[in-house]
């Protein structure tokens, strides 16, 4: 009886534990699992007006893109049946800096897709 009890408890644990909640780039939460990788960072030379711009087509190009917040330089998109949130940030005078975090319809980690993106985003700054 006592070892029903704590094999019970420990796997209820063991779900609370691995399930919870993720931070996104553009501030706020998301239920999904914490402990996969899903952002990938660059930076690049280039004015964060131009990143941005080069980041809104991207999205547009390959999915729905229906969150965009021109202030703090985010936006979120819908690529196949995943999110993905890319924000921009001048990191000094010259450097741009852009994380693009991606995360699937089950909350895991899509860091194939995120680092997808942020090479497209890098060739399309190469054709401006």
């Amino acid at each position: 009886m006592k070892g029903t009890f704590f094999l019970m408890l420990a796997a209820v644990s063991l779900a609370f534990c691995l399930a919870g909640c993720v931070s996104t780039v553009d501030g706020r939460t998301k239920t999904a699992w914490p402990l996969q990788r899903d952002t990938i960072e660059s930076r690049y030379e280039r004015p964060a007006e131009q990143v941005f711009s080069a980041a809104k087509e991207v999205l547009q190009f390959n999915g729905s893109l229906y969150g965009e917040n021109t202030v703090t330089k985010t936006l979120e998109a819908k690529v196949d049946t995943s999110t993905v949130w890319v924000k921009v940030e001048q990191a000094d005078p010259r450097v741009t800096r852009v994380l693009v975090q991606a995360r699937t319809k089950g909350g895991g980690g899509d860091i194939a897709l995120a680092s997808e993106m942020d090479k497209q985003i890098a060739l399309r700054l190469t054709q401006k």
